[in-house]
């Protein structure tokens, strides 16, 4: 009888531990799919965002008569030095990076914020989104192929009546990938590799599948985990769990409509804690409990980044002595750096490296 009881309530234990891990695991794999469509929308939510920044900036930039006139006269050096003084006043106020770009409606480069070297080039076959215009006079603001792939915020140049061209305005990824980074999230923007022929600046960027990496701010920790796991189970599932890590796939889309590569998110396994169960909340990245994630996020990229701490001129004479397996790791965070000078102040450094090469280099 005894014997009896004791099978009897070890079955009901047993039933109970398996009815609790079953549940538990239930409201785990929810919890998963439940980031993954947050992940999805924010991302919507943030390029959103983005691209009415861009549009705003170069809608106002389209009615600059200043530029207007220059680009009808065909003035490159005015309509350089006009934007060049807009983005920088902008930039020095705001603290937002602009790169704005004059387009002919020949298609050639009129002028670019940025630099004036290229003016007169004709970019017609790196941009065929910009056919859309020969139906449409509306601007458009979307995800776009060019030589490098952007942001890209478009809009037509008219002067009583007469088509002159685009005024453009380009961001990059990098304030999104930040954004997501803050909580324990690794973006990564993937393009199709079959477009490599019109990307010709991102030729030699990092390839993880069939797809080439956009992006410059990334872990490059999770770089290894990406080339191993099978993108077909990632693309059909939306998920796939491999290293510790969750792995969350969305397809790119351009301003057509056309899937031209993904949005990968990387979402290791021990910040799954801090984001809030669907039960508790609808939107976790807003109840995520940011500070301590933060914190955690912060220093382990502190400490994963060796070359955070050098200056951009330190990088220059660095870059001839690094190891070969550190070098992306390198180059990621001395484009960070060279990225918030001036053509003339990165000249500059150059030409005093090879001076001190020169001066210390010593006869063999």
């Amino acid at each position: 009888m005894l014997k009896k009881i004791v099978i009897f309530f070890g079955g009901i234990i047993l039933i109970t531990l398996l009815l609790s891990l079953y549940y538990k695991n239930e409201v785990k794999e929810e919890k998963i799919y439940h980031i993954m469509d947050q992940m999805r929308l924010t991302l919507d939510s943030q390029l959103k965002s983005h691209e009415m920044d861009d549009l705003k900036i170069a809608l106002l930039l389209s009615k600059n008569e200043a530029l207007v006139n220059a680009l009808e006269n065909d003035d490159e050096d005015l309509g350089y030095k006009i934007l060049e003084d807009i983005t920088q006043n902008i930039e020095k106020n705001t603290g937002m990076h602009i790169r704005a770009q004059v387009i002919t409606k020949e298609l050639n480069i009129f002028a670019r914020s940025w630099d004036d070297i290229y003016a007169g080039m004709p970019i017609g076959d790196y941009r065929l989104d910009l056919q859309y215009f020969y139906t449409h006079t509306n601007p458009r603001t979307s995800v776009e192929i060019g030589r490098r792939l952007g942001i890209k915020a478009t809009v037509p140049v008219y002067k009583n009546g007469n088509f002159l061209g685009f005024v453009e305005v380009i961001s990059f990824f990098k304030s999104i990938t930040d954004f997501f980074s803050s909580m324990g999230v690794d973006l990564y923007v993937l393009l199709d590799v079959k477009h490599t022929d019109t990307a010709v600046l991102m030729m030699q960027n990092l390839t993880i599948d069939n797809y080439v990496l956009a992006n410059r701010n990334y872990n490059y920790a999770h770089i290894q985990t990406l080339n191993h796991i099978d993108f077909k189970e990632l693309k059909l599932n939306g998920v796939v769990y491999a290293d510790e890590k969750y792995i969350f796939y969305e397809n790119m889309k351009d301003g057509s409509g056309t899937i031209i590569g993904a949005f990968v998110f990387v979402l290791p396994k021990r910040y799954l804690d801090y984001f809030r169960n669907p039960e508790d909340d609808i939107s976790f990245l807003i109840n995520v409990t940011r500070s301590g994630l933060y914190d955690v996020v912060k220093e382990e990229k502190y400490q994963n980044n060796i070359y955070k701490d050098y200056s951009a001129k330190s990088m220059v004479y660095l870059q001839d002595v690094i190891d070969k397996e550190e070098r992306q790791l390198f180059f990621d965070e001395a484009y960070e750096k060279f990225d918030q000078y001036s053509k003339d102040e990165l000249i500059q450094m150059m030409l005093n490296r090879k001076i001190v090469k020169k001066i210390d280099g010593k006869i063999k």
